[in-house]
């Protein structure tokens, strides 16, 4: 027997549950069916929503060919041999066939360039499936040919609903008397995920056993779960959400509020050297210049973590966090290498002056090249004023020190070496 799950899976629109932003009367995709033509795009949101369940939806209700790829388990000639079938099927006249390819965020870059001519080219239609960002996961290309359609995890009413439709419908569940005397267990411990609440109803009823009532109540339902309610989705949007909140608790000197988000990974089992990598880049940006030894420490903790793994890893990640966000802050590292990008972008490919130049060969020294370089060693204080940017950007300020005992004395000695003009605007 197939799982409840599976069972109660809707087969068209009006038994589909959630969604009312894309699939409600009058909304985006609702239109695009009824019209009997859809385009390119990819659902985005949490586990048990709905995404697959609505892509089949859609084939059906089309009455057009309909073809499924797990990224997991597929490869590029796995795609190309679709891509073929789909063109044998395809009609002059009729709709491209569907190419739907669930958890898409797994694709590599060349498999997602497989895809690219024949979306374009209208020889499928492609529906792709993710719980990641897609502007992480996606390459832009690819996403480009795409709509982008976000479901939202499951209101406490859309889940009701969900429930007392399997208690009414599902062949097994009207065999048995089951009370639902409580709900708030089950609704917490689903999350707003559709499939998640009916294992958990299923998982209560088996337990059951031959009781009669089956009687569900929140203590009951947490009994027989025996798992964390604030269980961490480390394939989900919280993944994000949760990182995004430890960065911003270092970057806020919160020590406390960072060592908690770091005990939500730690406890929800996420990648050790993720949180590692994180650390690193939190290091160079947000701490930077304000104690260059908080790069080193971060990195020093990113190799204890592999060398020593799990669950000691913790405590040099955890020493790490700490040690960040107690730290003074700077961003001026961060901030210099965005403004010297966005001035390339707005100049261009501005000429190396000739004294710059390298002159490795007898023309190039002809031309000029390297003459006039003055050698930095050879003079006091292994310092000597010349110019080093291009002729048109000449005397630019682009690192801004920042308000800090490290970068204050930065400042003092470059203003001893370029004089106090130079930062005068800063």
């Amino acid at each position: 027997m197939k799982p409840l799950a599976e069972r109660l899976r809707p087969q068209t629109l009006d038994e589909y549950i959630g969604q009312k932003h894309l699939v409600g009367e009058g909304a985006v995709l609702r239109r695009m069916i009824d019209s009997g033509r859809i385009s390119s795009f990819i659902l985005w949101g949490p586990p048990g929503v709905g995404k697959t369940t609505l892509a089949h939806i859609i084939a059906q209700q089309l009455e057009i060919p309909f073809y499924t790829l797990s990224a997991v388990t597929s490869g590029v000639k796995d795609v190309r041999d679709v891509i073929e079938r789909a063109k044998s099927n395809r009609f002059f006249s009729a709709a491209s066939p569907i190419l739907f390819i669930d958890e898409i965020h797994r694709f590599s870059k060349s498999q997602q360039d497989s895809l690219l001519g024949a979306v374009e080219q209208g020889i499928v239609t492609l529906i792709g499936a993710t719980t990641e960002n897609p502007s992480f996961e996606i390459i832009r290309p690819l996403l480009s040919r795409c709509q982008l359609y976000v479901l939202k995890p499951l209101d406490k009413e859309d889940l009701l609903t969900l429930l007392h439709r399997a208690l009414s419908t599902d062949i097994l569940l009207k065999e048995k008397k089951v009370e639902v005397l409580e709900t708030d267990a089950m609704l917490r411990y689903s999350g707003g995920d559709a499939r998640k609440l009916l294992n958990i109803l299923e998982l209560v009823v088996e337990a059951a056993g031959d009781e009669e009532p089956v009687l569900i109540t929140d203590a009951i339902v947490t009994d027989r779960l025996q798992q964390n309610p604030l269980a961490y989705d480390k394939e989900g949007e919280m993944h994000y959400d949760i990182i995004s909140a430890f960065i911003k608790s270092i970057r806020g000197s919160d020590p406390d509020a960072a060592v908690y988000w770091l005990a939500r990974m730690v406890e929800g089992g996420e990648d050790p050297a993720f949180i590692a990598r994180r650390l690193v880049i939190s290091a160079a940006e947000d701490i930077g210049l304000a104690n260059p030894n908080a790069l080193l420490l971060a990195n020093a903790t990113f190799d204890a973590v592999m060398k020593i793994g799990w669950p000691e890893g913790r405590i040099p990640l955890a020493e790490c966090t700490i040690y960040l966000a107690t730290s003074p802050k700077s961003n001026s590292a961060y901030m210099a290498i965005n403004q010297a990008l966005e001035v390339v972008r707005q100049t261009g490919n501005l000429p190396v002056p000739l004294h710059l130049r390298n002159a490795p060969t007898k023309l190039m020294k002809e031309l000029g090249y390297s003459d006039g370089y003055k050698y930095a060693h050879d003079y006091p204080g292994h310092f000597v004023r010349q110019q080093y940017l291009p002729d048109a950007m000449a005397g630019r300020c682009i690192w801004s020190p920042q308000d800090n005992a490290s970068e204050a004395r930065l400042r003092e000695r470059m203003e001893q070496y370029w004089g106090k003009e130079r930062w005068e605007k800063v």
